[in-house]
């Protein structure tokens, strides 16, 4: 089994920064990718962005130029750093992470999550 531990949200205004960071415990030698997702009250659960263990990352196109993933594969941590932030990046922050090298936004890809951290981003 693998934990995910995310830590780093909170309320920031519109255009400012914030980094959230996820921990991972457990068989860690079994994840081969992780990503984040996002959701915003009475929306789906959306994709962020995902990375490897080789550094090979993908964005939505919502947060691309904004938002950077990178992971410290030495910490077993993994990072989103987000900039400019939008009011509607307002949501509940969730790390993912998979036994493959899968990348993408379909959530069911992903064996493992995170309970999530709040980012308010007021206008």
């Amino acid at each position: 089994q693998v934990q995910l531990v995310e830590s780093g949200g909170g309320l920031v205004q519109a255009g400012g920064s914030l980094r959230l960071s996820c921990a991972a415990s457990g068989s860690i030698f079994s994840i081969n990718a992780m990503g984040w997702f996002r959701q915003a009250p009475g929306k789906q659960r959306e994709w962020v962005a995902a990375c490897t263990t080789g550094s090979s990352t993908n964005y939505a196109d919502s947060v691309k130029g904004r938002f950077t993933i990178a992971r410290d594969n030495a910490k077993n941590t993994v990072y989103l750093q987000m900039n400019s932030l939008k009011s509607e990046d307002t949501a509940v922050y969730y790390c993912a992470a998979t036994r493959t090298y899968y990348t993408g936004s379909v959530p069911g890809r992903y064996n493992y999550w995170g309970q999530g951290t709040q980012v308010t981003v007021s206008s």
